[in-house]
């Protein structure tokens, strides 16, 4: 099991992972907690919207853009809340 994604340098600890070829493409889809105290570093990162993409695990490793992005909350700048990102990521061509 996939434990691990790197966008940009950054990781981030998942508590899911699927891959996928469409179109020739690898797409990934990515399930990860976010707390408070994250919230700032995630979707700061998350806005650049493409990424440089490694996935340990699977020695996988390639130029990504979001194709899919929701979040199980909005106000994660109250103490102590946890949100439940959902992220999929294809490659670029």
């Amino acid at each position: 099991m996939v434990k691990k994604v790197i966008l940009n340098e950054t990781p981030i600890d998942l508590e899911g992972y699927e891959e996928d070829i469409v179109d020739g493409l690898i797409k990934i889809s990515l399930l990860f907690n976010v707390s408070h105290r994250d919230y700032h570093e995630i979707t700061t990162l998350l806005y650049k919207g493409t990424f440089d993409v490694k996935v340990p695990d699977k020695n996988l490793s390639f130029k990504g853009t979001i194709h899919n992005y929701s979040t199980s909350i909005t106000n994660l700048y109250k103490q102590e809340s946890v949100g439940e990102f959902h992220l999929s990521l294809i490659e670029l061509a």
